[in-house]
């Protein structure tokens, strides 16, 4: 089973479009895409430096059309799955058949434009949280009056907020931790998002979207998404919620893909899958596209590991998180491969306030434990996750 991953802001390089334009056509559709985004994608793909290229309001609609372009010179219908990191996601649901390319790259240029217009409100940052344990690093960024913005894997979480608030937690980072500011414009997946995400509800609103023809997992919570509209809603609140990547890495290898391509520019979300599954035996066979020159390992990886979308049941994973910080108990009499109903408890939290209840959102088979018996959690923490096919 083969998966095609779509990278976010950060990805991007001086120049990283330049030996695509020799392709037939290239510059043309470069040049549409840019008529629809307002910006010159032609000019900032091959001549733009780091500075330039890395200003929200370009990179956004930069990153999805050099996807969608790359994508368009591969047999996409062998491709079972598709997913993308953070402004990735808008070319994986292009992918995916939910929206049409026009429009995946018209709204990366609203989400682009909004989001360096909220991030120029009050000066906000991203720092990267490398090591430490989850639960105190949640519990540290929480104290700070700060936000988790991503959970990558591999022992990394993108936190957010204002500037002096970051410095402080860099000065008091948790145990066994460090970090690293990032080169970023502001907050983004945060509540300081909030103007964007509603400039970019207004926008999709006029959009009518597909069900997808290939599995597409959110960002949200590694879900298997089914429905278009349900798809575009989860886009919209994305901007101010956090990218959940180590939730689609394990879809992914829930899943039982085997092979997967990252698009251009390519490389960040590769080097997380390895490092997330390094020693566990389920690192998948990886192409990094990055130039016209690696479209022959990408097809080739496609014709020995593709096969069209529906040639097996889709399957949708939901994962079940914690409402509150407490204690986790699972409940007596539930074991893995169990089938759950909706609205079953799964579980119990112990909080000061009390002990609430955990349900299950959906039926389906309780595949993993994803926390065990007396397990602090923090809130938003995976509990469980509930598979079963699509209908």
């Amino acid at each position: 089973m083969l998966a095609v991953l779509s990278p976010g802001q950060g990805s991007q390089k001086p120049g990283f479009l330049t030996p695509w334009l020799d392709l037939p056509g290239a510059e043309a559709r470069l040049r549409w895409f840019s008529a629809l985004a307002g910006v010159d994608l032609v000019r900032l793909g091959t001549e733009g430096d780091a500075d330039e290229i890395r200003d929200t309001a370009r990179t956004q609609p930069l990153l999805v059309a050099a996807a969608l372009l790359a994508a368009e010179h591969l047999p996409m219908h062998d491709v079972a799955a598709t997913t993308g990191h953070s402004v990735g996601e808008l070319a994986a649901a292009a992918l995916a058949g939910v929206l049409s390319p026009e429009s995946a790259v018209t709204l990366a240029g609203v989400r682009g434009r909004e989001m360096a217009a909220a991030c120029a409100l009050e000066p906000t940052g991203m720092s990267a949280v490398l090591g430490g344990d989850e639960t105190e690093v949640l519990a540290a960024v929480e104290s700070h009056g700060l936000h988790p913005a991503n959970f990558n894997g591999a022992g990394q979480i993108v936190v957010a907020g204002p500037v002096d608030r970051l410095a402080k937690l860099a000065a008091e980072p948790p145990a066994k931790s460090r970090i690293m500011a990032l080169q970023v414009a502001g907050a983004f997946h945060t509540p300081y998002m909030a103007p964007a995400e509603q400039a970019l509800a207004t926008v999709a609103a006029g959009i009518t979207p597909a069900d997808p023809t290939r599995l597409l997992l959110s960002n949200a919570d590694g879900t298997a998404v089914r429905h278009g509209r349900e798809m575009v809603q989860r886009l919209v609140r994305q901007v101010t919620a956090p990218v959940r990547w180590d939730r689609c890495m394990r879809t992914l290898v829930d899943l039982g893909v085997t092979a997967v391509i990252e698009l251009p520019p390519a490389g960040t979300l590769a080097g997380l899958l390895k490092r997330e599954l390094r020693g566990s035996g389920a690192v998948p066979e990886i192409v990094t596209l990055n130039t016209p020159d690696d479209l022959p390992a990408a097809r080739d990886l496609i014709a020995r590991h593709g096969g069209p979308a529906g040639s097996a049941p889709a399957t949708r994973f939901r994962v079940v998180v914690a409402t509150a910080p407490g204690t986790f108990t699972p409940a007596g009499n539930l074991t893995e491969g169990d089938g759950v109903t909706a609205g079953q408890v799964v579980g119990h939290l112990a909080t000061r306030r009390g002990t609430i209840p955990v349900t299950a959102h959906a039926a389906g088979v309780l595949t993993a434990w994803l926390a065990h018996h007396d397990d602090p959690v923090a809130p938003g923490q995976p509990l469980a996750r509930i598979g079963g096919q699509l209908s």
